[in-house]
């Protein structure tokens, strides 16, 4: 287990996006995870601080143990830590990554159409400004 938070970066601009943040947080009762959202400042300082090679729209990042996960990668090591069955979705990490991430790419590449997409990046709720690094300072 990480010593501190799990950090997904995310498009806080993308409807898609925020739908996939708010179904993490109902199954990640051990509120493993925050969030960040890439266009904001300490989204920028993450990616930079991390040296994330392909930080773009395109991608969700997850920086856990000091490591950091993208595209399909990412997304398999979150369903692996929320509450069963989805950690059962691991499991297609037998597939190649070049499959898995040409998958994961395509998806990315037409969610804006299939989903659209905001103006702005919305403000948490109350009760859950806790989990947001947006909200606080990352220093």
């Amino acid at each position: 287990m990480s010593s501190g938070p799990q950090i997904i970066i995310f498009d806080g601009v993308c409807n898609f996006c925020h739908g996939a943040v708010n179904f993490i947080i109902k199954r990640d009762k051990d509120e493993k995870f925050c969030f960040v959202t890439m266009q904001s400042e300490s989204g920028k300082k993450l990616a930079s601080e991390y040296q994330i090679d392909n930080f773009g729209i395109d991608t969700i990042v997850l920086i856990k143990q000091s490591k950091t996960y993208t595209l399909s990668d990412a997304a398999l090591e979150i369903t692996n830590e929320l509450d069963s069955p989805w950690p059962l979705l691991y499991s297609f990490r037998i597939l190649p990554r070049g499959i898995r991430d040409w998958i994961y790419s395509l998806f990315a590449r037409h969610r804006y159409r299939w989903f659209g997409q905001m103006a702005v990046c919305p403000v948490p709720p109350a009760h859950l400004k806790n989990r947001f690094l947006d909200s606080h300072n990352i220093d």
